[in-house]
């Protein structure tokens, strides 16, 4: 595996089930990510704009390649409601080599 097709693992919160499943299936369709991960209901506890908030959130969990990493998170930003969203990517060192193979097959940029 080349270092541009080193994985990486997105993390995001949305604030309900339909826009995760929107971003889920827009990045995948895209092949911005080879899968995405939705996550039960979470709730998160933050500053924002000077007050401590409390929501339910869903979780998503994107897997990607370094070489994809730019254009996933740029969609990403685009799809998300949020006005500051968590797009924190995360760099997989270690991983099941079928596995990370298909993750990088499945978002190799088409020349």
């Amino acid at each position: 595996m080349t270092p541009k097709e080193e994985i990486i693992i997105v993390f995001t919160h949305v604030p309900n089930r339909a826009c995760a499943e929107h971003i889920a299936q827009t990045l995948v369709t895209e092949k911005l990510a080879a899968c995405v991960n939705i996550s039960s209901p979470v709730t998160s506890i933050y500053h924002w704009q000077g007050q401590v908030e409390q929501t339910e959130e869903i979780g998503l969990t994107i897997k990607t390649t370094c070489q994809g990493y730019a254009a996933c998170a740029t969609k990403l930003r685009m799809l998300h409601p949020y006005e500051l969203p968590e797009i924190v990517g995360i760099h997989v060192n270690e991983g099941l080599p079928e596995y990370l193979a298909w993750v990088a097959a499945e978002t190799r940029v088409r020349e």
